[in-house]
């Protein structure tokens, strides 16, 4: 079973059965794929009293929600493995846990979360998770911190980047993040009455010109081995719990990167919620995700902080005000990228249930718009913006 070949329901539970490490194999009798996502399959496997035990999932060698016309190499299965594997040394709190890899399959058997539910789904239900942004920080604080300059060897780090190159993954990234979205392309996909915003987009030379920049970091600053897609949606939560899945874009990069990402996930369903719920509903949810949002910025800055201390191990980045100054960097950086999602989720190839799943066509274009003028502003002024306070208040100056 070691050439690849696309899984079938009964392939997914005789591999779960060989592979995924229970006590009673023989017991796992069913599969149901729920792949949702862009790439990949996903096959639940239920034992014979029908409760899901074990998840298997395989990359095909396409982006799914296109086709066979757009392919895409299977190494991307084993950078995700791999970069989940690395980051559960970490924070295996806050990560899925892998039990078995096979590169030749693109295939890899992990952790079953039934219990706990897509965080994306949870915050337009405006189902509340009190933990869940300070967990999230504690995730992307130890994850990053541990891939980081700060804690690995030179050798090591090196060596680290050189195995997660994901160039292919990465041009998904580039494309969709700093580049359709600000030219005519066939991949873009928004409203016609939006026309005229998102031709705005393309006509301003200085938004422009802050994307290239904040796209030159993301070619070529390997701070840590990030997540690459840590969205609402790549997030399960449960009461007490938060478990990061779907690392297929891994590589090393900008840590703000996957921070911006993140924020900019909160803020899409901040700019959301009033289409599901009405402005006056909404009031208390958003004010809620601008919370969350300080919650976690606070709580990454401030584990990352205390990991600098007390256990960085290069002499230079260890002197004193180094990492807090570096931490100022971070910060900037996300924010940018923190608009560059905003705007790509609104304008580009692959949207966010937060926004698209609004009935109201004229709700849901004020929605977008609003997530575009946002992000614009949010690129263009992210070096102005010193502290999750004043981004707090510059969005509810765009709101």
């Amino acid at each position: 079973m070691s050439q690849y070949h696309t899984f079938t329901a009964q392939d997914a539970v005789a591999y779960a059965q060989q592979f995924g490490g229970l006590d009673d194999p023989a017991s796992l009798v069913e599969a149901q794929e729920v792949g949702d996502g862009n790439l990949n399959l996903v096959f639940k496997i239920f034992d014979n009293q029908g409760v899901s035990r074990i998840i298997v999932k395989q990359a095909l060698p396409y982006v799914r929600c296109v086709g066979e016309s757009w392919p895409l190499t299977l190494d991307r299965a084993r950078l995700e493995a791999q970069t989940l594997v690395g980051h559960y040394q970490h924070s295996p709190q806050h990560t899925v846990k892998i039990h078995h890899f096979d590169p030749d399959l693109a295939v890899m058997v992990m952790e079953d979360l039934s219990s706990h539910k897509i965080w994306r789904g949870e915050l337009i239900n405006n189902v509340f998770y009190p933990q869940a942004a300070r967990q999230l920080g504690e995730y992307l604080a130890h994850a990053l911190f541990h891939t980081s300059d700060f804690y690995l060897h030179p050798h090591t780090k090196k060596a680290q980047v050189a195995k997660f190159l994901n160039p292919a993954m990465c041009e998904i990234t580039e494309d969709l993040f700093f580049n359709d979205p600000y030219q005519i392309h066939a991949r873009n996909n928004y409203p016609a009455a939006l026309e005229s915003d998102v031709a705005a987009l393309r006509e301003d030379a200085q938004l422009k010109i802050a994307v290239a920049a904040l796209k030159h970091r993301f070619f070529s600053q390997a701070e840590a081995l990030l997540h690459g897609d840590i969205h609402s949606g790549s997030i399960f939560v449960a009461e007490g719990s938060l478990k990061a899945i779907d690392a297929e874009f891994g590589y090393f990069g900008p840590i703000g990167f996957d921070i911006g990402t993140a924020i900019g996930n909160l803020l899409l369903n901040f700019c959301g919620l009033p289409g599901h719920l009405g402005i006056r509903d909404a009031a208390a949810g958003r004010e809620q995700r601008l919370i969350d949002i300080q919650e976690l910025w606070n709580t990454f800055a401030e584990r990352f902080q205390e990991l600098a201390t007390e256990k960085s191990r290069d002499a230079a980045l260890s002197v004193p005000g180094y990492a807090s100054a570096f931490l100022k960097k971070v910060w900037h950086d996300a924010i940018g990228f923190c608009g560059t999602e905003l705007i790509r989720r609104s304008v580009g190839l692959s949207h966010v249930a937060d926004i698209d799943t609004i009935r109201d066509d004229e709700m849901r274009h004020e929605c977008l718009r609003h997530a575009i003028t946002l992000g614009k502003a949010l690129i263009v002024i992210a070096d102005r913006i010193d502290s999750v306070d004043e981004l707090v208040a510059r969005v509810r100056q765009y709101s």
